[in-house]
């Protein structure tokens, strides 16, 4: 089975996170190899909070927790990608659906 390169980014690596159904890109956050086989284990989202230093299981306060459909690696071994059951349709700690609501306005010039 493929795995990630965790010692290739200092043990933290991207996971983006997409809507199982949709396709919608929901949030990014990082995972340790305790959060990989946490989350492969356990089938539920969990990634390692920067901030706080610990593991943090998506939606264990909230309620809104993400279900994992299917996980994949990319080529080079060193981003995630899972495709979830987004329970309770938010993902955003600010409420919003998805993180990637600011929409930023292209100044192209031809």
């Amino acid at each position: 089975m493929e795995q990630p390169d965790f010692a290739k980014m200092n043990g933290l690596i991207p996971a983006i996170v997409q809507e199982y159904e949709t396709g919608d890109v929901l949030m990014m956050a990082y995972m340790n190899k305790e959060a990989w086989e946490t989350t492969l284990n356990t089938g539920k989202a969990t990634f390692w909070s920067r901030s706080r230093q610990e593991l943090w299981v998506k939606g264990l306060t909230s309620g809104h927790t993400q279900l994992v459909k299917s996980v994949f690696i990319d080529c080079d071994n060193d981003t995630i990608l899972l495709k979830v059951d987004q329970v309770g349709g938010i993902a955003c700690h600010t409420g919003k659906r998805s993180c990637f609501y600011k929409s930023i306005p292209l100044n192209l010039s031809k």
